[in-house]
């Protein structure tokens, strides 16, 4: 489970960790900070475009060979940005970088789930996301500031590194998995053909915006809105990861007792933290303890759904569950833009939080109608 996190720490730091170092990139590469911000799109693509086609096209590959070629392609892939000459090089290794990320996951989801006891699935799945959560209380933070003080290229040599020590873990730690059975692309893809599927993954795509829509602002959030000193930014994001890292223990344990409704208290729950961070916003105390609480209630959600995904796919797992994560950057993406958009229309930035919770609620709702459906078809 340790090696499998591994995995995961090094994919959360390398996603979070060119956001803060967007200003050193640019004035190396000579490009504006808007354009360097290709460089993050970049690495997104690459998580949706990867995970089903990875996940297809691997799909009869045995599953521990499958984690060291994929975890071996991400550790190249930010080698490959740490040399780059130029930025259309670098957009293209950060491309690269994001391939695996989803079919990783989804595959060391099915690896944990596999070879835990009876009754703790959930909480497998949990401790390999584990790794992307404490990737934002030491990693982002750690290898922002080497970034930043030694150059961002030295970030990325971290990256690699762990992706390196993670393909020897996973070698040394990680048993065959014949316990997963292994498939073929017609049979991975036809997880598309099931509602149950792409219903689950739109209640991720949406309702997991909410949390993106306010962490993508936050830091102006503190510091104009709160009142916040910028030096004590850092410790209110680190709690926001500590709130990730809670939220992400807690959704497994409610998972494992019952993954609709560890869904449905999860979303509620970023409803209810969300709409209330527009008022909390104003004082640095409430601020710091709702970004903790947005984490929270956001990273709960995360085990459930691919548990839940895992469940309703029946023979195409492994490409359900990379497709989570897709669905999990499209809700990056889209939260940040709607976040972008009412603040660029003088809202101001607790908007983004109402912004958020309007996802949260259109999230909670899609889930109520996919729980309906799917229990409507059992009744039939």
């Amino acid at each position: 489970m340790l090696a499998l996190a591994l995995g995961g720490f090094g994919i959360g730091t390398t996603e979070f960790v060119t956001m803060g170092l967007l200003p050193n990139i640019a004035s190396a590469m000579k490009v504006s900070e808007p354009t360097a911000g290709y460089a993050v799109s970049a690495y997104a693509l690459g998580v949706v475009v990867g995970a089903p086609v990875i996940s297809a096209l691997c799909a009869r590959m045995p599953r521990k060979r499958l984690l060291l070629v994929l975890m071996a392609a991400f550790a190249l892939g930010n080698a490959a940005s740490v040399v780059a000459p130029t930025f259309a090089t670098l957009t293209l290794a950060r491309f690269v970088s994001g391939l695996p990320h989803g079919a990783y996951f989804g595959v060391a989801s099915l690896a944990a789930a596999s070879l835990a006891p009876v009754g703790q699935r959930a909480k497998a799945v949990a401790a390999v996301m584990l790794g992307l959560s404490a990737a934002n209380v030491v990693g982002v933070p750690a290898a922002t500031w080497l970034g930043q003080n030694l150059g961002w290229r030295d970030a990325f040599i971290v990256v690699a590194i762990i992706g390196f020590a993670t393909v020897a873990a996973i070698y040394r730690f990680v048993p065959e998995l014949h316990g997963i059975r292994l498939t073929d692309p017609r049979t991975e893809l036809g997880a598309l053909r099931r509602p149950q599927v792409v219903l689950t993954l739109l209640v991720g795509a949406v309702g997991f915006g909410g949390m993106f829509a306010v962490y993508t602002y936050i830091t102006t959030t503190l510091t104009d809105v709160a009142g916040l000193p910028v030096g004590l930014v850092p410790i209110v994001l680190m709690l926001f990861g500590l709130g990730m890292v809670a939220g992400n223990i807690a959704g497994g344990v409610l998972a494992d007792r019952g993954v609709d409704r560890a869904i449905f208290v999860s979303m509620v729950s970023m409803v209810v933290i969300l709409a209330c961070f527009v008022a909390a916003a104003h004082n640095p105390y409430t601020a710091a303890l709702g970004a903790f609480l947005v984490g929270a209630s956001g990273a709960s959600l995360a085990p459930a759904l691919q548990t839940r995904l895992m469940d309703v796919a029946h023979d195409a797992q492994t490409l359900a569950a990379a497709l989570n994560h897709a669905a999990l950057n499209i809700a990056n993406a889209g939260g940040a833009f709607l976040g972008g958009l009412v603040i660029a229309r003088g809202l101001g930035f607790t908007a983004p939080a109402v912004v958020g919770a309007g996802l949260a609620v259109i999230g909670t709702v899609l889930f109520t109608m996919t729980v309906f459906f799917s229990r409507a078809r059992n009744d039939t």
